[in-house]
Parts: structure tokens; sequence; C-alpha cells
């Protein structure tokens, strides 16, 4: 099956879905940011194997939703930037859309081992262990799953996980809604006391925490006065849950709203408020044309690209990878003029420029406290911070650098996070 109206459905931001990282741990792992090397000097590659001709491999590609669902469209669309790059034809890429995070996955997979598929992708993070198991069975093919940690600890050189850098994006999104916030506060909308905001987040794991926090940095780089309350759905695409969470936090005082979570219910409660929204992967302009600010986003064609073209050259993979704005793997939809505040285009280009060369953390540690406290002083009493104390050095945590899944999932202060 092939998805022939994808550019469509993700250009219009149609209102069944909207792309969240579908599904992490709560494990303390973190991303790496080299695309050609093992990320962490303890885990090892895949051994090198036989080149293969772009016209003899079959690609696997194993997806939770389908067209219609946000997160597997934007998927789609990066295999579809992999084919068109590297020449692959339609009937060489297997695609199964809809498979649950169960022994159908397991199913799945050896259904594509049996068609000689030579790499096999699956999508959602409840399909790792299964996709794991086949790769045990067949060490002479590549499996890579997204949003997973338990590839450095398998023991398998053919299994790998990846993401992106998202939490770049995020932050860089965060700026834009910081910005919008001082335009209202010096408009007398809100006071700085009031800058309160809100966030739809899918369920309380270390993806949703990393992203929802470096968000909640990128706001308060630019309007320190500002507050974040999350709310979860329990559901990566529940779109009636997802207004429901949006308008209660909107109850609540928030000013303004962001979101983990795949639908477009939240941007849609917010234009009906008049609250302005910050999304995740699609445009939003569509369903709030003038609420929406932008949205971050992923470009999953990065990986896709990069792992087929490795098995093509039979060149080792990495165990864990991730890339961010300097590989082109996030970024943010067009800012949404109609409500953006002056000005914001000007510094999210100052804000990418400094993540592109390194003068820029998103954690840096001066920029936020745990429990009153900087988090080296609160990972030097020991106790529940300790577990901490490998990703923080030279003044940052460094969310990407030890294995593909987020690891940040401290709730700082200035957040109030209400999970169920």
């Amino acid at each position: 099956m092939k998805k022939k109206f994808l550019s469509t459905v993700l250009a219009a931001a149609t209102c069944v879905s909207m792309l969240a990282g579908c599904g992490s741990s709560n494990a303390t792992t973190d991303e790496g940011t080299n695309t050609e090397n093992t990320t962490a000097d303890n885990t090892e590659a895949a051994a090198e194997g036989t080149a293969i001709s772009a016209s003899d491999i079959k690609i696997g590609i194993i997806y939770i939703g389908d067209e219609n669902e946000g997160y597997t469209a934007a998927h789609m669309e990066g295999i579809d930037q992999m084919q068109a790059a590297l020449g692959i034809s339609d009937e060489q890429v297997i695609e199964k859309t809809l498979v649950p995070e169960d022994e159908s996955c397991t199913d799945a997979a050896e259904d594509m081992v049996d068609q000689g598929c030579n790499i096999v992708f699956a999508t959602s993070f409840g399909h790792e262990s299964y996709l794991m198991q086949v790769a045990a069975e067949y060490p002479e093919i590549e499996f890579c799953h997204a949003t997973g940690y338990q590839a450095a600890s398998s023991g398998l050189s053919n299994f790998h996980n990846y993401f992106d850098n998202i939490y770049e994006s995020r932050y860089v999104s965060g700026v834009v809604a910081g910005l919008k916030l001082n335009e209202m506060i010096a408009a007398g909308t809100i006071t700085e006391d009031a800058a309160k905001v809100g966030y739809v987040g899918a369920y309380p794991y270390a993806e949703v925490v990393s992203g929802f926090t470096s968000f909640y940095l990128g706001v308060t780089s630019v309007c320190p006065s500002a507050t974040m309350e999350v709310q979860y759905t329990n559901s990566w695409a529940d779109m009636t849950a997802e207004g429901e969470v949006a308008t209660q936090l909107i109850a609540d005082g928030c000013v303004l709203m962001s979101q983990h979570a795949d639908t477009t219910g939240a941007p849609t409660a917010c234009e009906s408020a008049g609250v302005p929204c910050v999304g995740y992967n699609v445009d939003m302009t569509t369903v709030a044309p003038t609420c929406a600010l932008t949205s971050a986003t992923n470009n999953w064609g990065v990986y896709y690209t990069y792992a087929v073209e490795a098995v093509l050259n039979g060149e080792s993979m990495p165990t864990d990878w991730t890339a961010g704005y300097n590989e082109g793997a996030v970024a943010i939809t067009t800012l949404n003029d109609a409500a953006v505040a002056e000005g914001t285009a000007e510094k999210v280009a100052e804000v990418e420029a400094a993540l592109k060369d390194g003068s820029l953390h998103v954690f840096d540690t001066s920029t936020f406290t745990v429990g009153g406290k900087s988090l080296e002083d609160a990972i030097a009493e020991g106790g529940d911070y300790a577990k901490y104390a490998d990703y923080v050095s030279d003044g940052y945590f460094h969310e990407s650098e030890l294995a593909a899944a987020p690891a940040f999932d401290i709730i700082i202060d200035g957040i109030t996070s209400n999970a169920n």
C-alpha cells in the first residue's frame, strides 16, 4: 500500500491527527548526535556486510497507525524522501499499517523477513520488544526501532534505536511562545505574573517530559516570569481528550498552549477560546488560523535515507542514532505571521544558529532549578537525582549523547505536572 495523498494530509493538518512521538520510557537513557559512528563508547555498531544494489534491496516498515494519523504520516513522508533520494521503487518497500504494540508486530516483522527484506523498521515504542525478538532470529538482517532504548543492552549487533533531537525544535518553538507572551504583557492583555502556559501531554514518559521541559526553557529564555501546567490524556491520539484537557488548562488560567499529543484537538480548542498555541509536527493553521504560532517538527527522512544507504553500501550502523538541527532532522513549521509577535523570525534565526554552532545548550543547568537547587547540587546530595550524574557536565545535561531515547524526566521548578 502506497500513500499517494500523504503530502496533502500533512499540508492540510487534518482534524484527525498531529504528530507526536509515539512513546518513550521512563528509563534514564540519552540520545546520540553522531550519524556515522556509535553514539557512546560502550555501544557497538553492526558489523559491516555485503553491499547491495539499489535495485535489489527490500525495505520493511511497521507503522502504529496509517496515513490518516499524523505520527505515522510523518514517518511515511520520511520513507518517501528516502525512496526519492536513493531511487527505491514502491515495489521494494513493504509497509504494514495499524500494527498494534503486541505480537502482531512479531508477525509483521517475520512476514517482511519471509518476503526478503534486508532492513526492517518499526515506529512505535511498544513495538520494540517484539522487533527485538525477530532480530535475534535473523542476525543477517538489520532491524531499526524508533523511540526505544533497548538496543545497547540487547547484545544484538543488528538491532538499532533511532530518534531525532526534537527537544531542540521544541526549545525554538518555546522561544516563539515566550515572545508571544511578552507581546501580550506589553499590550496589557495579561500581567507578568499571569504568563501561565498550558501543555497537553500524552503520558508522563521521559520523551514527553524532555519535550515539555525544553519547550518551557525556550519560553523562559525570553519571558522569565512564565510558569507552566502540564496535564495528560493517557493516550497518544484522542482528539476529544486533548480538546478537553486544553479547555481545562484554559479554565485554570493558561493563556498559551502547547502539546505532545497526536491530534488537532488542543489547537481546535485554542482557536475557539482565542488562545495562542504551538503544535507538534504539522502546521496547525488550518484548524487554528488566528491562534497557531508554529509547530515543532521531525524530519524522519534523514534517518531512513542514512540507514538504507548504509545497508546498500554494506556499512555498519550505530546502535543508537539521533540528529538535530545540524543535520536537518528537526525544525519548526513556517511562522504564522497572523499570530506571532513582531521580531519572532529574527530571534528564531538567532537561536537556531546558536544551537547549530553549540553555543546554546537546551538543558543549560544555569537556566533552571529543581527544588530550589541547581541540578548539580541536587545530584551531589544523592537521593533520586544521583542517577543523573553521568548526564551532567560542563554546565548542561547532555540529553543527546548516550543513547537514542530521551533521558530528561525531571520536573523542574516553574512546571506543575499533573500525572494521573
